[in-house]
């Protein structure tokens, strides 16, 4: 994979580094491509169970790159998207921990919004500024802000653009956990391991799945339930849930069998 985007998967993990960091790894369309590239693999990849997307150096993400000879918000070519990471990582079956290593800032911070977890560093700063720039905020961050916090917490990072940062993030429920920037992604990956190792696949993927499915579609709590019970037929009984409670009672470590690739189907309506 270009360089723009690292990829490195061991012990069941993706790690996904953005890469340019000579340019506080702001962010290009190639750069989205790459990354879009990278979550599809790794959602079809049995041999990945969780995902940690970063970025290289001292930043994570600083936001569009406006050095080029063509500007970030120009006026846009046939097929522009404001969503331009396709799938979101919202939209995997897998486990995504952002670790936000350093400063997010615009897309950067906003990509990570799509993530099922952040972990950010405390000095670091944080904000979707689009609109200080003349444009709005993008990847789908009306959306994903207002999911993670509240529709005035949204209105607050969204409209007046503000910068913030880590202990802020995580009194505001934009963040999983603040610590200083050496040990983010050691974190993160701690967190993906633990996953790897601990948590049956296709568990991790149905609840994910009816997580994000159930804002997505706003689904009541009965419908849930309903689901719930549906998906519980799928897994009580199976190998895996007989060797979760097994390796439990034998205090070691579960050989989960299931694999995505041959054994998933979507979630049913509710």
């Amino acid at each position: 994979m270009s360089p723009d985007v690292a990829v490195d998967v061991d012990a069941g993990v993706a790690v996904l580094t953005l890469n340019r960091p000579e340019r506080l790894n702001a962010y290009t369309a190639e750069m989205g491509a790459l990354l879009s590239r990278a979550y599809s693999d790794c959602d079809g990849d049995d041999e990945v169970r969780a995902v940690v997307v970063t970025g290289a150096g001292d930043a994570f993400c600083a936001g569009a790159d406006f050095s080029g000879d063509a500007g970030p918000f120009d006026t846009p070519a046939d097929g522009f998207s404001a969503s331009p990471i396709t799938p979101a990582a919202f939209e995997l079956r897998k486990p995504v921990i952002a670790a936000v290593n350093g400063h997010a800032i615009g897309i950067g911070l906003t990509i990570a919004l799509q993530a099922d977890l952040r972990i950010v560093a405390e000095d670091a700063k944080y904000g979707v500024v689009q609109v200080r720039r003349g444009v709005l905020p993008d990847c789908m961050s009306h959306w994903t802000l207002a999911q993670l916090t509240t529709l005035g917490v949204a209105a607050d990072i969204l409209l007046t653009g503000r910068t913030f940062g880590g202990a802020e993030a995580v009194a505001l429920g934009i963040a999983n956990r603040a610590l200083p920037a050496g040990q983010v992604l050691d974190h993160a990956v701690g967190v993906a391991r633990d996953i790897a190792v601990n948590v049956a696949p296709m568990s991790a993927a149905l609840s994910k799945r009816l997580l994000w499915d159930t804002a997505i579609n706003n689904y009541s709590p009965r419908q849930v339930a309903a689901l719930e019970t549906r998906l519980h037929h799928r897994v009580m009984g199976s190998a895996d849930a007989r060797e979760g409670v097994a390796a439990f009672l034998e205090r070691r470590p579960p050989l989960f069998t299931s694999r995505l690739s041959r054994e998933w189907t979507p979630l049913p309506e509710p």
